[in-house]
């Protein structure tokens, strides 16, 4: 069942050009029509859950996607899944259904970095990798994956590293070893059966002389806070005075890209340690959290574990 979120892989321009084309233009049935050799490989299925630019993906979208995902997989002629998806958030989305999906039939995420009116799309290629992946029974069990520029890469390791180039979607390093250390798929305790929404998490970018009162609206306006610090998570004594008292609970990552951020590191009493989790994708395991728990020392174990 190949499952259509929208994106680039499906974005519609002037033909041969790769800029200044309208994401979400084409149904899946013609994605699916412009990879000879699909059927060859599997009986295909597809079904547009929406068409949209990835900027786009609501949490209302994730949950409707992957509530879908649970019930097919209760149908026995659907063997594996992929997703279609725009690259520029498809990392959380792939997170987030490897949190929440419940089977151990093959999930696979894809998208494209040219439009399907390219005169080299790329498009074509990662669909035939990710159809090829969703069919192999190999890939049980290993939760989701994502299939970019010949690549399978886990979906908690995928991010994207490039804002043009055909690779642009890679491992963050942490790879299938740091991956299969981790409970995913139907060894999470999330349940978002009779979820419509999920909390209100706002990310804050850490620079030098970046204003406290950032943290004090945020902690306003949303059920939680992730700090993209510096270095291992590193901020400000006058963001530190703020975030103590600011009454959510508080995620620590890192806007370098790579490496842990370590909950021995934190300063702040109320303050949770991401791991090697970047910061978009500790937004989606805290939104997950705050379903089930506020307190602090449940948030560190949660996080210890995903």
């Amino acid at each position: 069942m190949i499952l259509a979120t929208g994106g680039t892989i499906s974005g519609r321009g002037e033909p041969g050009k790769d800029i200044g084309y309208q994401s979400g233009s084409l149904p899946a049935s013609e994605l699916v029509e412009a990879v000879p050799g699909l059927s060859g490989i599997a009986d295909i299925k597809t079904e547009q859950i929406c068409n949209l630019n990835s900027d786009d993906i609501t949490s209302e979208i994730w949950i409707a996607l992957a509530q879908r995902i649970n019930a097919l997989t209760r149908e026995p002629d659907t063997d594996g899944f992929v997703v279609t998806h725009g690259t520029d958030t498809l990392e959380e989305t792939a997170y987030f259904l490897s949190l929440t999906i419940k089977t151990e039939k093959p999930v696979v995420v894809t998208g494209a970095m040219r439009p399907a009116t390219s005169n080299a799309p790329d498009g074509p290629q990662n669909l035939l990798l990710a159809v090829k992946a969703a069919a192999s029974s190999a890939n049980r069990g290993k939760g989701v994956l994502v299939a970019f520029a010949g690549r399978l890469i886990p979906a908690r390791a995928a991010v994207k590293r490039h804002t043009a180039a055909l690779d642009a979607i890679t491992s963050d390093g942490t790879g299938q070893a740091g991956y299969t250390s981790r409970r995913h798929t139907t060894g999470t305790e999330f349940d978002i059966a009779g979820l419509k929404t999920l909390p209100k998490v706002a990310v804050l970018y850490f620079a030098v002389d970046a204003d406290p009162a950032m943290v004090e609206y945020a902690a306003s306006h949303s059920d939680g806070i992730v700090i993209a610090g510096a270095g291992a998570g590193e901020f400000s004594l006058a963001w530190r005075a703020v975030l103590e008292k600011c009454g959510v609970p508080v995620v620590v990552s890192s806007r370098t890209g790579c490496g842990p951020v370590l909950q021995e590191a934190m300063v702040c009493a109320n303050a949770v340690a991401a791991g090697t989790l970047q910061p978009a994708k500790a937004a989606v395991l805290l939104r997950l959290a705050l379903t089930k728990t506020r307190d602090t020392k449940e948030l560190i174990r949660i996080f210890c574990t995903y």
